[in-house]
């Protein structure tokens, strides 16, 4: 029996351990902030070239965790340590990016290379994990998503998914599921726009019940704005207005990641409505789920969506596989690639979906 117990903690440092393979990203990231050339264009290539290309060829994994391992996993705090790490690495890496852009001779393709890098930083390091941790009940953890969040500029994220998308998810009401037909392009446009109304109004809401007014200063969107302002006028203030726009650039890139993800985890799937204005419980099939490795690991568990949306509680380390889950072509990379051309993402996925709803009824 200790062998038994010895071999499940091993598998459990060696499953945490896995989840530091996003450094990879970060590594290249300061090396494009530090030298020039082809350079600064390695971590680009790494996520949108090598780990795509890579996914094409190894096998999803769709085990999960036994009852056992599971409950190891969930005790282990070193799964919540790497989260927090990533706070502090993040704000390092924006600063650095800012004095890299500051009165140093680049090419323009060089200094696209930084803008885009600093722009996938933002959409993975920042709004994904901020997103992990924007799930959790610890005020702390809550306060770090914020400002993971911030950014790229979109705290109010925090507000409309947690008590907007995940309520609405896969109905008409949520700006943040695409349609079916409706390109990438096309849901940018929309799901920017209309959630960050929804913001506004959850958060005057919540205002309005717990302060008896919404303009108040503890409404979370005034907040965020207060914030964010604050932290553009930091950058203003030390860097000046052209490494601002800079910043605001690989911000707006952070949030089309982001809305690209929303985009292919969600496309046309629909909770049946039951009646007027209600719908059917959120199941793993109104999530398209990835169970390709690399993707899991360099976004900690993003792409098993399916069973996030099943149980939004549940953290990144012990999300399971449902076999009811719609599965994308590939691993989260190649997917997000494949949306930015319409034809051949329509030709695909909508294949998918009608063979789905034809199971389904």
């Amino acid at each position: 029996m200790f062998c038994k117990l010895n071999e499940q903690f091993c598998n459990m440092i060696a499953g945490s351990l896995k989840y530091l393979s996003p450094i990879i990203i970060y590594l290249l990231a300061m090396a494009s902030f530090s030298y020039t050339g082809i350079i600064t264009w390695a971590t680009l290539l790494f996520a949108w070239v090598l780990l795509p290309l890579a996914e094409l060829f190894l096998n999803p994994d769709d085990k999960n965790l036994g009852a056992a391992e599971e409950e190891l996993a969930k005790a282990n705090r070193s799964y919540d340590y790497m989260l927090y790490f990533i706070v502090p690495l993040q704000y390092g890496a924006l600063i650095y990016f800012l004095f890299s852009m500051q009165d140093v001779p680049l090419t323009w393709w060089e200094g696209m290379g930084r803008i885009f890098t600093m722009g996938l930083l933002c959409g993975t390091f920042g709004i994904n994990v901020g997103h992990e941790l924007g799930h959790r009940v610890n005020k702390i953890e809550q306060l770090l998503a914020k400002l993971l969040l911030a950014t790229s500029l979109y705290m109010h994220f925090f507000i409309e998914h947690n008590k907007g998308h995940h309520k609405h998810v896969a109905t008409p009401q949520d700006p943040s599921s695409a349609h079916f037909n409706e390109t990438v392009y096309v849901f940018y446009l929309r799901t920017i726009a209309l959630s960050y109304l929804s913001a506004w109004h959850i958060a005057n809401e919540d205002s309005l019940r717990m302060y008896g007014q919404k303009i108040h200063y503890k409404n979370e969107m005034i907040q965020a704005h207060f914030y964010q302002f604050l932290l553009i006028g930091c950058i203003w203030m030390a860097f000046g207005s052209l490494v601002t726009g800079y910043f605001l650039a690989a911000a707006f890139l952070g949030i089309l990641l982001l809305e690209t993800v929303n985009y292919i985890e969600h496309y046309g799937l629909q909770r049946k409505e039951i009646s007027a204005g209600k719908y059917e419980r959120t199941l793993p099939h109104h999530s398209w789920n990835s169970n390709h490795v690399l993707g899991r690991i360099m976004l900690f568990e993003l792409s098993r969506h399916s069973d996030h949306h099943y149980l939004a509680s549940r953290k990144y380390q012990v999300l399971k596989h449902h076999e009811a889950a719609p599965q994308l072509p590939t691993g989260y990379p190649g997917s997000m690639i494949l949306s930015l051309f319409p034809p051949l993402w329509f030709k695909i996925m909508n294949r998918k979906i009608q063979k789905m709803n034809t199971g389904i009824s």
